[in-house]
């Protein structure tokens, strides 16, 4: 049986050793990229031969086994999986301890995945890695890693080499059969779970949980953010059957929030959150939506965890901690005249937050929305709520062979809605139709998809700026 329903990426010479193929960085990506990359392939068959464990643990113990080096975190979930990484991942550095972060997909540097301390992985570092897990595949005789094991492997040899003293690491794709699903934590932590990577997880809620709930363990305590009940009950059950303590930070840690105005900080989330041994109050949310407020509440309760497993954890240093919180791609503003929005939304519970939090903290007189995502995506569920949000919406594709019609997308819209909307073959035809329609006081939100959002970076933004309590919120 194939491993994969789709053409794969050519491969490097097998006449020559991964090894000897790596020269410098650029050798190093080309290496990488002829690997079997399931993030760029439409269909994929999810099982234990494609994904599973067998390939990391070899290639791990070739290494030195360096994923035993450090402490962890082990976070899953559908969205906020990222948010909630690098936020607990900045407390903890806040404390005094070195942290890795280790996170996907990237928007336009794959050294963004792995950071040591808040600075991404320099090129000579990624190098002197990516040679060191090529050199462990040739010595254990795989002949075929993934693109996201050798990555995975990579992290884990730089946060050794680093020296970290904790890491905070994101699943890629579900949990069960994911590469980092190899590292034994000292808690986990759930996000949101909605509706994403169907083909793969299943297309009821359930059975996604099921494989989110792959990475609990025997004895590590599981924190879970805000769940629909028919999630919680598997998450509950899955917990009893390994043996692990789990609670859920909506129910079972004093957890609220709301959103206020001031002048220095504009429209912002503050919460407040209280157990047996942590106590945070009025803390500002260094992200915007509400989602973003129950990431951090989420990140907030696998600190206190980790605080009553023998951390030493400072509330205050944590809080701090939390300023130097950034997201690329994530509710950021990359143009002020025309005022351009990038988010990477590629689901629909995204989607419905990002509306929600454009709501919260932007004003604007009208909304042009650049939507476009991948076939494989729920676009009915996509469609639906984008259409809550845009006054006006242009189709448009990320360039690649997966990216869903801009046509047929347009044609599913204005059926569901009864709304027009326009088409474009790129996003600079894209954008050229929103500045025709768009005055000062309109926003342009460009989403859907990391490629997208990583093109408009590129293309309108010669210094990227996370979004800020500026002239663009009121």
């Amino acid at each position: 049986m194939p491993k994969v329903l789709a053409e794969k990426p050519k491969r490097s010479s097998k006449t020559q050793s991964p090894v000897a193929l790596i020269r410098n960085y650029r050798t190093a990506t080309n290496y990488l990229d002829s690997l079997t990359n399931y993030e760029q392939l439409t269909r994929v068959l999810y099982n234990s031969t494609n994904f599973g464990l067998h390939r990391m643990n070899r290639i791990l113990s070739s290494l030195g086994n360096p994923h035993r080096d450090f402490k962890c975190a082990h976070i899953a979930g559908t969205k906020g999986k990222g948010s909630t990484a690098t936020m607990l991942a900045e407390m903890i550095r806040g404390c005094g301890s070195r942290v890795g972060l280790y996170t996907s997909p990237h928007v336009l540097d794959i050294r963004e995945r792995i950071v040591v301390d808040g600075e991404a992985i320099s090129e000579a570092a990624f190098t002197k890695a990516v040679t060191a897990v090529a050199a462990a595949v040739t010595k254990a005789k795989i002949s075929e890693p993934t693109y996201f094991e050798v990555l995975t492997a990579a992290a884990f040899y730089h946060f050794s080499a680093e020296n970290v003293d904790f890491a905070a690491i994101e699943t890629g794709l579900g949990g069960r059969l994911d590469a980092t699903n190899v590292i034994h934590p000292d808690v986990v932590g759930i996000t949101n779970i909605s509706y994403d990577h169907i083909a793969q997880l299943g297309s009821e809620l359930e059975s996604i949980a099921r494989e989110k709930a792959g990475i609990f363990k025997k004895g590590v305590p599981i924190v879970c953010a805000p769940q629909k009940q028919s999630v919680k009950d598997v998450f509950i059950s899955m917990a009893a059957e390994v043996g692990a303590p789990i609670r859920f930070s909506d129910e079972d840690v004093d957890f609220t929030y709301r959103f206020e105005f001031s002048r220095a900080l504009g429209r912002h989330a503050r919460i407040c959150l209280s157990t047996g041994s942590s106590r945070f109050e009025h803390l500002h949310v260094p992200l915007f939506g509400e989602h973003q407020a129950q990431n951090c509440g989420l990140a907030l309760t696998m600190l206190d965890t980790l605080k009553t497993r023998g951390y030493e954890i400072n509330d205050q240093q944590a809080m701090n901690g939390l300023t130097n919180v950034k997201l690329l791609g994530r509710m950021q503003m990359i143009s002020e005249s025309p005022r351009i929005l990038v988010d990477g939304a590629h689901n629909a519970a995204s989607i419905d937050a990002l509306m929600r939090a454009i709501g919260q903290h932007i004003t604007s007189d009208s909304m042009v929305v650049i939507f476009g995502c991948n076939k494989d995506k729920d676009i009915p569920g996509m469609i639906k709520r984008i259409q809550l949000g845009a006054d006006k919406i242009i189709f448009t594709t990320a360039g690649l062979n997966r990216s869903a019609d801009p046509a047929e997308l347009a044609a599913e819209y204005m059926e569901r809605s009864g709304k027009t909307a326009q088409v474009a073959k790129t996003l600079d035809d894209a954008m050229r139709i929103a500045l025709s329609a768009v005055t000062r006081e309109d926003l342009i939100c460009i989403t859907g998809s990391f490629y997208l959002v990583a093109q408009a970076i590129r293309k309108f933004s010669s210094k990227p700026q996370q979004l800020t309590n500026n002239s663009a919120l009121v």
